[in-house]
Order: C-alpha cells, then structure tokens, then sequence
C-alpha cells in the first residue's frame, strides 16, 4: 500500500480509476514499513515530476500507513450484564453479582423493573393526595372563579355608570336589603347544618346576587359555585374549574400502563374523577369529581366545625330531558347524604318550575326558598334610593315619575335597576313596555286563517292568550275592588299579582288552558311563573300590561276565537276521509250505504 501521500498523488492519476487491488484486514501503524501493493512483475507506473507534487508533500508529517495483513481479530466478547474486564469489551470497573453473565442480567432487569414499580406507586400516591389538597384549596379564602368575575368592575365603570353611560354596571344591592339576603347569608356560611335548599323565583328576582354578596362577605371561604350548561360536557369543564379538579387529565399514570380516565364516562367522571365527549360519559365524570369531593370534605369537616358549601347556579340550563333530569337527579341524591352526614351543604337556583317539580319526588331534606318581585311599598323605595344615587338629588315631580314607573314595571329588580339609572324614568319604563310587548307577539302572536303546517304553533299560541286574556280579567276586577273601597287615590296603591293555582280541586288553570302540557313551556320562555305552591302568575308586571294592551283592542275576542275555529277546521280536515269514484258517466247512480251494526252482525252470524 501507499502512504497517504502517495494516494493523494494518484488519484490525479487518471490510468488508476481502473486499477484493482488485493485488499485484506488492515491494521494502522505509525512504526511499521509500508509494504508494496505492486505484485512481482507488473509495471510501476511513473511518478510525476517533482515541480508537479502537492505542496503537502514537500513536508511530510507522520504518517499513518495501511497495512495489508490475513491476521484474523481476537477480541473478547462482553454479553450483556457480564461485567467485562478491562480491554476492548469490558468497563473496566464492572463487577458480576453471579459467575453466570444469564443470571447477572435477570437480577438487573428484576431490580429495574422493580424501581419502575416503586417509583408508579409512590407517584400515584403522591398524585391521589395532591388532588385532594388542590381541591381543598378551592374552599380557601380568597380567589373564587365565579366570585372574581362577577365583581370586575372598577371605579371608572362606576363612575362612567353614574354618568348614565352604563346604567346596568350599578348593583341594585348597594340601595336594597332584602329581607331573604339574612337567610343567604347563614346558607352560605355553612350554618344551615342538616339540609339542602333550592332558590326558586323569576328571572331578574335577584337570586344570583345575593348568593354572590354573601359570598363576598366571607371571601368565599368554604364556599364553590358553578352554572349548569345544557351541554354536560361543558358543564363538566365548569365543575372542574369550580373545584379545582382536571379529572386526571394532568396525570402521567399512562406511563404504567393505566387504563385511560375518559374511558369510563361522563357520569362516572364527576364520581370517580375522568373525562369524554359523550353525555353518559360526562355524567360519570362529575361521580368521579364528586367522590373526590367527599374525601374533601369529610377531611375538612373535622378541621372547620362546619359543612363547606356547593351552589349549582341556573339549574334550568339543563335540558328537560332524560339525560338532563339524571344528572339533577344525581346531584340531587349527593346533596341528601352530604345533609344527612353535615359534611356539605348544597344551593340550587333555578329560573323555572321543572327542576324543583323532578326534585320533589325524592326530597327528604329539601328545603325551598322562594324569591318573587318586590311589591309596590318596596319597590318604590328601592327606585327611590337608586335614582337618588344617581342624580344626588330627588325632586318633587320626580317622586311622581317614579311612582308611575314603578307602575310599569312593577317589583322586578333588573328593571328597577334600569329605570332608576336612565335619564328619563318614564321614557325607559315605556321603551321597556313597548320592547317586552313586541316580545310577547312574537312568541304566541295570532294569525287567522292560517295554515295547517302552523296549527300547532296557533294552537299553542290560542291556549296562552286564554290564560293571559283570565289573568287581566283577574288585574281588571282587583282595580274595580281598590277604586271602590280606598277613599283617596293619593297613595299608590299595593295590588298584588293576579295568580291562577296550577293545580287546585277546580284545576281551574288547566281548564281554561285545555292543554296542561302548555304550561312548562310558557314557563320557560318566561311569560308566566309558577312558585313553589303550585300558583301560577304572569312572570312580571310588563307582561301583564303587554298583554293587557293586546287583549283590550278592538276585535281581539273576535281573532282569538276565529283561531280557534279554524283550527278546529284544519283538525277536522284531517279527520275526514274523501272517497273518489272513477269512470262515472253521466246519468249513472252511486248507491252508498254505511251499516254501524257491523259488530252486531258478526256476533249473530258467530252465534
């Protein structure tokens, strides 16, 4: 072989791209002497001139030279877990648990394994309690998801409220204590041992707030609240974060071969602590969550002396159907042990009537605290103390305005609270008259001679306006009953809401509705209430003039009942059966006969 030198200068060398050699081991030396490659014989072929030389070659470093050698390697082998001694194959500072290389790598891979093992028990240990003390830091003091927002707002939303710009950023409780805020209070604090309760009223009652004020006053210590959502898997999400639980979505329990959380479902989720998409498995999800939650709050029930507190908020998100009546029936059957045992209290609110009507059927210790519209005494002096804080002074005429606004809008706060910080009392009370009636007909709005594919729309439509047209009946005859009994009309006068009982030894709602199935969904389109004794109102004092206004116009009587009968027409349509005869000439006679003792001919004939 050549040196390196000498294989640079012969790659110039055009004649030696085809030239083979014999080639065998090849060994790397710095002492020994090249040997030629050339076989005896053959012709060595010329160098180049010297001037023709690389330059490297000129200084010659120390070279290493290949060898061709037929010595064959001798190395020892080192197998796995065999320690090797010092050389090629060994570690040189290894040593062998046995003299067997097969026994020393079984007792390694045992003691592996068994590390792997240690270390999965010891982290799902860890990981089991961490998720208690997370959950338990969501009853802390302090930071509240729900509370946080919504109490954002700062001084420039006031301030820029008290300007008239934004008249719903003024909480009406900074002007009005109601008399249900002192039994709130004692639910939220924990000291209502031994019982679950269910806020029932219409919406803009003002439930929510006064659950977020007591919050706020205990800085939501032991105390977590999340909405319902008609989806459970969202819901799932919001419990999560109310609780401070991620369903063992961060845990790496997958890496020892761990059955995966979402597997188990919805329902089993929330008991037991997992997650997936569907809405049974969602269900199980919030059991997971839930167990979880006990072990909570067994733990601090010893330390606190005290339940902690759960609120659902907005119970009525959930959809009136089997899925949706489960998960309430589930939360439901937890709120009943954690009462029995005093370890959690639990709130429901809800705008509608069919939640408390599917958790009466199993309630041992529900309690209900019904939450309705101020009367005219009380409303008047919130309006009063609201409008006061937002223009600094009360004049004489604007007392007078405010009592007809009142008027208008009745005891519902979210409108007090709107018409109070306008600039126009009377002009905003009757925008929100004018909007809530435009409301009204587009939900169960008239139209004679309609057509068959809207009968059940109209047929809906005609039984509410027979049960709105009883209601200001009802507001007309209490009007009559005032003007004849008070003798000044100096002071406004205090009429309470027309009501209708729901379900009472005449069933008189039923009767004049026809259709008892009607009124879970006028329920939840918000146009009538029903409370927790079964009566049923108009669900505010604007719905009660919106359809007073429609109800006292010319012909109305004469529309509702042409509807009526044209349904009563379509219904009979599609009762009749038509009977068509072909290939009739003229003069020709059909001779129809309808026998209706059919059945007694049959019998006689079997006889």
């Amino acid at each position: 072989m050549l040196s390196i030198s000498r294989v640079a200068s012969r790659l110039q060398w055009p004649n030696l791209r085809s030239r083979t050699f014999q080639t065998s081991l090849r060994y790397y030396s710095e002492s020994s002497q090249p040997s030629s490659a050339v076989q005896p014989g053959e012709k060595q072929p010329t160098r180049p001139a010297q001037s023709t030389i690389h330059p490297a070659q000129n200084h010659p470093l120390a070279r290493h030279e290949v060898q061709e050698r037929s010595e064959a390697i001798n190395m020892p082998f080192n197998p796995p877990g065999g320690g090797g001694g010092p050389g090629p194959g060994g570690s040189g500072g290894s040593f062998q648990f046995t003299g067997s290389p097969f026994f020393d790598a079984t007792l390694t891979t045992l003691v592996g394994l068994g590390v792997v093992f240690v270390g999965g028990v010891a982290y799902l240990r860890w990981y089991k309690k961490n998720v208690l003390d997370k959950i338990e830091l969501a009853f802390e003091p302090g930071y509240d998801p729900a509370l946080e927002v919504a109490r954002h707002y700062d001084t420039t939303h006031k301030d820029a409220a008290l300007g008239l710009e934004d008249p719903d950023s003024v909480p009406w409780t900074e002007h009005l204590r109601r008399r249900e805020q002192d039994r709130i209070d004692r639910m939220v604090k924990g000291e209502e041992v031994g019982h679950y309760y269910v806020l029932l009223g219409p919406k803009g009652s003002g439930k929510g707030t006064m659950i977020y004020d007591s919050m706020s006053a205990i800085k939501a210590d032991g105390v977590a609240m999340c909405d319902a959502h008609p989806d459970l898997e969202v819901f799932r999400l919001r419990l999560g974060k109310a609780l401070n639980y991620e369903y063992n979505e961060d845990s790496q329990t997958g890496l020892f071969q761990r059955r995966d959380p979402r597997e188990g479902g919805a329902a089993l989720d929330i008991e037991r602590g997992t997650q997936t998409s569907f809405c049974v498995i969602s269900s199980a999800q919030i059991l997971l969550a839930l167990n979880k939650l006990e072990k909570v709050a067994l733990r601090c029930a010893r330390r606190r002396h005290k339940p902690l507190v759960l609120i659902i908020n907005n119970v009525h998100y959930f959809n009136n159907d089997e899925a949706g009546r489960n998960m309430l029936l589930q939360l439901q059957q937890r709120a009943e042990a954690w009462a029995a045992s005093g370890i959690m209290t639990m709130i429901f609110s809800t705008d509608d009537f069919w939640p408390f009507h599917v958790m009466r059927k199993v309630a041992s210790r529900m309690h209900v605290l019904s939450i309705s519209d101020l009367d005219t005494r009380e409303a008047l002096h919130a309006c009063t103390r609201m409008r006061a804080n937002v223009k600094n002074k009360i004049e004489h005429h604007d007392h007078d305005q405010i009592k007809e606004a009142v008027s208008i809008v009745g005891g519902r706060l979210s409108y007090l609270n709107k018409v109070a910080s306008s600039k126009d009392v009377l002009e905003m009370s009757n925008s929100l008259l004018e909007i809530e009636k435009a409301w009204l007909l587009s939900q169960i709005g008239l139209i004679q001679d309609c057509d068959d594919d809207v009968m059940d729309e109209q047929k809906w439509s005609s039984c509410s306006w027979l049960l709105l047209q009883e209601f200001v009946k009802m507001r007309q005859e209490q009007e009559k009953e005032r003007d004849e009994g008070l003798q000044s009309l100096d002071q406004l006068p205090d009429l309470p809401m027309p009501s209708l009982p729901y379900v009472s030894f005449q069933y008189k709602c039923r009767q004049i509705m026809t259709r008892a199935d009607f009124l879970e969904e006028l329920d939840r389109v918000n146009i009538i209430s029903i409370d927790m004794n079964h009566n049923v109102r108009p669900d505010s004092m604007l719905i009660l003039l919106a359809a007073r206004q429609v109800v006292e116009t010319e012909n109305f009587e004469e529309v509702l009942n042409s509807v009526r009968d044209r349904i009563d027409e379509i219904e009979s349509l599609h009762r009749t059966r038509e009977l068509t005869f072909k290939d009739v000439d003229k003069g020709d006679r059909i001779r129809l006969v309808v026998d209706k003792g059919g059945a007694e001919l049959l019998e006689s004939k079997a006889s």
